[in-house]
Formats: structure tokens, C-alpha cells, sequence
């Protein structure tokens, strides 16, 4: 069945929930789209059940939660319409959405579509990277939340980033086990942010708390092991060994599981099938889609807010998405240009709150670039098979960029469409050729954006 709204938004995180709220609330008629059950986005996943159960503690655990618990009542409490368990698989200009519900395919046409689909973690192939026991922080994370998942002893952290120290200390507070930390953080990147401190003191509570988690970490006697700067992962049928290069000198650890972490990036899949204008953003180190203001996008009808459209963080990502919903109630006509104004005030001023502190953030946690040019022979991409070497003969061949690359290997042609591999492929090319990732650029991006089958289609209203 086909369905007509005023206001279309895609991603139930931060974002997307104060988006479809504050759209109800001025009386647009708004539908929100999730892929996951329920709620929440992966900052506040299984926000609900955790918070009405009393599952979490006081302590770090419970940062976040009254704040991730209160804004997902809001929305529930509002009159926007909601859907989770969906999936979308193509984007049109003209507001034209075509998704995926419980096997069955339909197209919903929005005057306004706001993608809040949030950031992915940043992809960095390394050797042994694909062996069972190796997996990614942020996946981690997400099993603690839905599960109460704790890691086995034995169990070390490889990489660098905020969520790295963040999921640590969670692991230590539920008593469960951290063996150590390889911290991949160039001791340079300490002194390239001073630059930005002036800044960061603006938000001195993300510092504070930052500075908290580790002092955390370190006194519960996990190692720390900083200014790594190579790692692989070892073993046989599974993750044995962690080989780490630090002080000149190559290491190995004995591990029952490997955790890698480089950050997050947007998740800009969906824009980039919209063929909307994207930016390379040299700090994050990763490209993003360029947007106004009021977060509107270069194609017309359509806006992004959140960490899909530039890392800001959970609570900078909520302000956006309401701004976003004031420009699509003047966009439609219920609110006036002067209206909006009056009511972005405000939340202009709580945005000053959050974001002069994300510079010194981004330089500080900017991912070493070594680790970002695999050797030959790791694969690069895991859903065909393309190693690194693949990518650098490739280029040798005459492949310019990424989408010549794929023509060339596959390489991005997988179920994940180059989610996965898009950045590390980037990077691999960039470095061939000897020139910046500005001009390298990335995959493009063609429907469906995720798999969808035959009688899927075959049942879609036409």
C-alpha cells in the first residue's frame, strides 16, 4: 500500500526522533522509519527496555540514558506516525521513498524526507582482520546493550577514538573483563590539537568526561599500551595472537578476542545515492554531504541531520534534527519564515553548546594514517574478495578512481554496496596514485541502496 505524508524521516536515532517530534508537534503530518524494532538509533539502542527495567546502574552505563530515555518518550508521546522493521532501498527525486516492510515493498511519497541515519564505523582493514574472535568495538557495544554481552578475559582493544575508552569503561563497570588497550593515537595528534583547545574549553563537561572514562580504565589495572603503530591479528581457525608495533619494537600478546576501533564516519550512503553534493572533510577524515543551515541538501526536497551529514555527537545531532523540522514546516507552509527564526533561536544557542568542541576531538582522534594503506596482501574488501594488491594493480592498469576500480575487481559490487570497503578502497587508490582523497573520491552509490528480492519487486504497487 502506498502512502502520502507531509514529512518523511529516516533513522530513529537522535536526530530523527526530535525531527519527527517536533514536526508532530507543529502539526505536520510525519512518518519516521527505522530498520531496527525499535527506537533508539545505536547511541540509544534498546533505550526502553533498558531504562524501564532498571538494567543500568548508576555510573557511566547511565550517562546518557535519562537524556536518550526522555527524548524517545517525546516522540512517543507525539502524533507522528512511526515504522520500524523497515527497510529502504531506493531514493527518488520528487520525495518518491520505496521500502521494505515484513517482505512486502511499497513507495512513500513525502513533501519534505529528512535522512537521519547516523555515522558507521570507520572501516580499516588490517592483517588477520577477518578472522573469527577479530570484531569492531561498535559491535561490541551494541551486543552489551540488547544483551548484556561481556567480552571473555583475555579480551583486548585495539585503535583510537571516544567510543573505544567509552565501551572500556562500560565493560569494567559490569564487571567484565579488559585485558588491554593498544592506543593507536599518533603522539602528534596531541600537539596538532592544542590548536583547537580554545574551543574544546567551551565544552569543557566533554573533556571532563572523556578524561573520566580513562582515569576509569586505568584504574581498574587494564594496560594501556600507547602510540601504537601497526597491528594484526594471528591465529589459526580463530584470533590467537594481537602482534603490535610500539617503541620500535614488534610485540605479541596471547588474546581470546580482538576489538578494533578508528572512529566513526557519516553514514552518507543514502545521499550519495541521491547524487546530492558531498564534501571531503580533512579532519574527519571522510566525506559528507554538504547542507545548509537548516541541514537542506543540494537536491530539492531533501535534508539530512545528525552524524550522517558530519560527526557531531548524540545530543548536537537532536538540535539539528529539530531545526531540520522547523525548515520543513515552513517548506510546506504550516509555519512562517519568521516563525522558524524565532523558534531555530534557541536552539542555535544550545548547538554552541556542543560543536567548537569537535575540532580538537576529530584531531586528536584523526586515525594514523599508516593504518590506513594496507599492505598487499589484506583483503579490502571482504564481500568479493579484493585484497589491497588487487586495488594498487588495478590502478597500474589505468583505474583512476574508485568506480574505475570496481569495473576493474568488484571490489564495492557485495551485499554491503561498498559500505564496508568504500573508504579503505579510497585510500588504498589515493595512495597509489600519489594525490589527496578530495580527488580520489569514492563509489558512487545505485539502487537499491540495500538487497531486496524478486518477489519483493514483483509485488510493489505501481
Amino acid at each position: 500500500m502506498n502512502r502520502t505524508y507531509d514529512f518523511l524521516v529516516i533513522g530513529a536515532g537522535p536526530a530523527g526522533m526530535a525531527a519527527a517530534a517536533t514536526a508532530a508537534k507543529l502539526g505536520v503530518a510525519t512518518l519516521l522509519l527505522d530498520e531496527q524494532p525499535d527506537p533508539g538509533g545505536q547511541i540509544y539502542r534498546g533505550i526502553e527496555s533498558r531504562g524501564q527495567a532498571g538494567v543500568e546502574k548508576p555510573g557511566v552505563s547511565q550517562a546518557d540514558s535519562a537524556r536518550g530515555l526522555r527524548l524517545t518518550q517525546e516522540f512517543r508521546a507525539s502524533s507522528a506516525a512511526y515504522q520500524a522493521a523497515t527497510q529502504v532501498w531506493q531514493l527518488e527525486a520528487g520525495g518518491k521513498v520505496y521500502v521494505t516492510n515484513g517482505e512486502r515493498a511499497s513507495c512513500i511519497s513525502a513533501r519534505r524526507v529528512l535522512l537521519a541515519t547516523g555515522a558507521m564505523e570507520r572501516p580499516v582493514p588490517l592483517p588477520g582482520w577477518t578472522l573469527p574472535g577479530v570484531m569492531t568495538v561498535g559491535a561490541a557495544q551494541i551486543l552489551y546493550k540488547t544483551s548484556q554481552w561481556l567480552p571473555p578475559e583475555a579480551t583486548w582493544i585495539a585503535g583510537s577514538g571516544p567510543l573505544l575508552w567509552l565501551y572500556a569503561a562500560q565493560v569494567i563497570e559490569a564487571g567484565g573483563p579488559i585485558a588491554g588497550i593498544l592506543d593507536t593515537t599518533p603522539k602528534s595528534n596531541y600537539a596538532h590539537a592544542l590548536r583547537y583547545t580554545a574551543g574544546a574549553l567551551r565544552n569543557r563537561a566533554y573533556l571532563d568526561r572523556g578524561m573520566a572514562l580513562q582515569k576509569m580504565v586505568r584504574k581498574a589495572g587494564v594496560r594501556i599500551v600507547k602510540d601504537v603503530s601497526a597491528v594484526e591479528a594471528k591465529g589459526d581457525e580463530h584470533v590467537s595472537v594481537v602482534r603490535y608495533h610500539a617503541g620500535g619494537h614488534w610485540r605479541e600478546e596471547t588474546v581470546a578476542m580482538l576489538m578494533l576501533h578508528q572512529g566513526v564516519v557519516p553514514n552518507a550512503h543514502a545521499t550519495r545515492s541521491l547524487g546530492a553534493k558531498h564534501r571531503w572533510d580533512a579532519l574527519q577524515r571522510s566525506f559528507a554531504p554538504e547542507v545548509d543551515v537548516w541541514g537542506n541538501l543540494s537536491v530539492e526536497g531533501y535534508a539530512a541531520a545528525g552524524d550522517c551529514a558530519g560527526i557531531v555527537g548524540a545530543e548536537a545531532s537532536a538540535v539539528q534534527g529539530k531545526l531540520a523540522a522547523l525548515e520543513a514546516a515552513r517548506a510546506i507552509g504550516v509555519i512562517t519564515q519568521e516563525q522558524r527564526d524565532v523558534e531555530a533561536a534557541p536552539l542555535r544557542a544550545e548547538l554552541t553548546k556542543h560543536l567548537p568542541v569537535r575540532p580538537f576531538l576529530d584531531q586528536l582522534f584523526a586515525p594514523r594514517a599508516s593504518l590506513l594503506v594496507p599492505r598487499d596482501d589484506v583483503l579490502v574488501c571482504r564481500c568479493e574478495s579484493i585484497t589491497a594488491r588487487q586495488l594498487r594493480d588495478a590502478v597500474g592498469l589505468g583505474a583512476m578512481g574508485p568506480n574505475q576500480v570496481k569495473a576493474f575487481t568488484r571490489c564495492g559490487m557485495g551485499p554491503c554496496q561498498g559500505r564496508l570497503c568504500g573508504l579503505a578502497a579510497a585510500e588504498v587508490i589515493a595512495a597509489a596514485r600519489g594525490v589527496g582523497m578530495a580527488e580520489t573520491g569514492v563509489f558512487n552509490v545505485r539502487p537499491p541502496l540495500k538487497p531486496v528480492s524478486l518477489g519483493e519487486l514483483a509485488g510493489l504497487e505501481v
